[in-house]
């Protein structure tokens, strides 16, 4: 099987170290110029991608017409799409508390939805 060789730019300090990476198709055979942190990246960004996401949900009964929510964990990214076309159907009422889980288990992830602010009902 063909190896690649890629250059990552590792993120998961202030450093920003440069890796240079060489793999097969599906698993990292060697990280040079990181840590043993930097490998961990490597590996996970270029076999299983998952981000951080953010976005809004429609609320009714509140002051602004949108509530800020994010995930609870990283979130793979190939399926991001997935996700943000769900959330666009979602509406919630309030009152919401910050932290409060809008979505359980989304897409069958285990990742759930959260509030990222309170909203209280408009009297």
């Amino acid at each position: 099987m063909p190896t690649i060789e890629e250059k990552v730019v590792c993120v998961t300090c202030p450093k920003g170290c440069t890796l240079q990476v060489t793999r097969d198709v599906q698993t990292v055979l060697k990280v040079g110029n990181g840590c043993k942190r930097g490998y961990e990246y490597a590996r996970q960004e270029l076999t299983d991608p998952r981000r951080m996401v953010a976005s809004s949900v429609r609320i009714t009964g509140a002051l602004h017409p949108l509530l800020p929510v994010y995930t609870s964990a990283p979130f793979p990214k190939p399926r991001i799409p997935e996700l943000l076309a769900i959330l666009r159907m979602v509406e919630v009422k309030t009152p919401v508390t910050l932290d409060q889980t809008i979505l359980e288990d989304v897409l069958g992830t285990g990742i759930n939805i959260h509030a990222s602010r309170d909203m209280s009902k408009i009297t």
